[in-house]
C-alpha cells in the first residue's frame, strides 16, 4: 500500500471513529432495525466496493492524475497558472462533478437502481455514508478518473478531494443533531447532518434535493436546495417506502441483489 493510500486510510479511520463515537453519545434519532445487523451489512458493502475499486482502477484516481501529468493530458497542463491555483480549481471541479454525478444517479432510472441501495437504509448514521453498491463505486471511479484527465488535475488535489469527500460523507451522515442556530449558520456553507437527512427523506421533492456531500453552494446555484423539510428532523420519514424498516431489507445479500429485483 502506497503512502497516499495509507494517509487516506488513516484519516478515514480517524474521522469514522470520531463520528461514530459522537453519535453513540448524542444520537439524534433512534434506529428501528438492530444496529449490529445494519452495520454488518453496510460495512460489508464497503469491503465489496473496495474490491471492485481495485479491479476497475488498480492505480487509484491519484495514480490516474500522475499518469495524466506524465503525458500532458488535461487543460491545466497546457496553461500557465500557479500551482496552488491549479489545486484549488481541481478540487472545486471534482466537487462539482460529484454533485452532478449524484444528481444524475437520482434522475436516470438505471443509475437509480444502483443508488437506491444507499437510500433504502431505514436509518441514517455513520455507516450509511459507506453504504453504496459496488457497481456504483466502480462507475464513480470511472467518472472521477475522466474528470481528472479532462482538467489535468494535480495528484495532490485529487488526494485532498478524496479525503474531503470521505470525511464529509461520514460527517453529514452521522446520527447527530447540531443546535439549530449553529446548523443554520454552517448550512450556509456546508451540508450539515440535518440538511442531508432531508435528502434521505421518503418524500420525493426532498429526496431530490441537497445533493451536495460537502458544500451547499452547488445546490443553491443549481436550484436543488431544501432548507426545511415538511416534517421536523425528529419526525422525518427516512428511507424508501418500497423497502420497509425490516431485518430482511437490511441484510448484505439483499443489498447486493436490490438493483436487480423489483421493489
Amino acid at each position: 500500500m502506497d503512502s497516499h493510500s495509507m494517509l487516506r486510510l488513516g484519516l478515514f479511520i480517524g474521522i469514522f471513529a470520531v463520528m461514530a463515537l459522537a453519535e453513540a453519545i448524542w444520537p439524534a434519532r433512534q434506529a428501528v432495525v438492530n444496529k449490529a445487523l445494519r452495520w454488518r451489512a453496510n460495512l460489508a458493502m464497503v469491503v465489496c466496493g473496495a474490491l471492485v475499486g481495485r479491479v476497475v482502477l488498480p492505480a487509484s484516481v491519484a495514480g490516474v492524475a500522475l499518469w495524466g501529468q506524465q503525458h500532458g493530458i488535461g487543460v491545466l497542463h497546457h496553461i500557465a497558472i500557479p500551482g496552488w491555483l491549479s489545486v484549488v480549481l481541481a478540487v472545486l471541479w471534482l466537487d462539482l462533478v460529484i454533485y452532478w454525478q449524484h444528481r444524475l444517479f437520482h434522475r436516470i432510472p438505471l443509475l437509480w437502481q444502483l443508488h437506491k441501495v444507499h437510500h433504502a437504509d431505514s436509518h441514517v448514521d455513520t455507516s450509511t455514508g459507506l453504504r453504496f453498491h459496488p457497481l456504483e463505486i466502480g462507475l464513480s471511479l470511472l467518472v472521477k478518473s475522466a474528470a481528472v484527465l479532462l482538467l489535468g488535475a494535480p495528484a495532490v488535489a485529487v488526494l485532498i478531494f478524496e479525503v474531503a469527500l470521505n470525511g464529509f460523507a461520514l460527517f453529514n451522515h452521522s446520527n447527530i443533531r447540531l443546535p439549530q442556530a449553529l446548523d443554520d449558520k454552517l448550512g450556509m456553507l456546508i451540508i450539515t447532518q440535518r440538511l442531508h437527512r432531508i435528502h434521505h427523506s421518503q418524500h420525493g421533492r426532498e429526496t431530490n434535493s441537497n445533493y451536495g456531500f460537502s458544500v451547499s453552494w452547488w445546490d443553491r446555484l443549481f436550484n436543488s436546495f431544501t432548507w426545511r423539510a415538511g416534517q421536523t428532523d425528529e419526525q422525518l420519514d427516512i428511507g424508501l417506502k418500497a423497502y420497509p424498516a425490516t431485518a430482511a431489507n437490511s441484510r448484505f445479500v439483499r443489498l447486493l441483489m436490490m438493483p436487480f429485483r423489483r421493489s
